[in-house]
């Protein structure tokens, strides 16, 4: 089962992450590559907020595929391309993750594959 590592060593995470997370040998681990505010369509979400949110639904589907939930992730790769999302997209990760805490990585970029898209997300997840 994975664990949260914390140490007073290093800095207090900004936000709801976790300094480290350990993966115990024997775990089955799931790469998810970057998930965008896309509908099962392929049409981009107009707004931020639903982008956002599509990214994390579109994450636990592909865990749920796997028999894996939010509770599996540990590790999240966040790519946004406008610094005034920030909030939006801790608040909006805090409720699709449930408060669970994984290690992350937030990066405010100048773009992504298409340019109406706002945001990325990509995870590991070990169960």
């Amino acid at each position: 089962m994975p664990r949260e590592i914390t140490t007073a060593d290093a800095p207090k995470p900004f936000s709801r992450y976790a300094q480290g997370i350990a993966i115990d040998p024997g775990a089955r681990i799931v790469h998810v590559a970057g998930q965008v505010g896309a509908r099962l369509d392929g049409t981009i979400a107009a707004s931020p907020e639903e982008q956002h949110e599509l990214c994390w639904a579109n994450v636990l589907a592909i865990l749920a595929a796997e028999g894996m939930d939010y509770t599996s992730i540990v590790d999240a790769h966040v790519y946004i391309t406008d610094r005034a999302h920030i909030a939006l997209y801790r608040e909006t990760r805090d409720r699709m993750l449930k408060g669970h805490r994984t290690a992350a990585t937030l990066l405010i970029v100048a773009g992504l594959a298409h340019p109406d898209l706002v945001a990325e997300v990509s995870v590991v997840a070990a169960k």
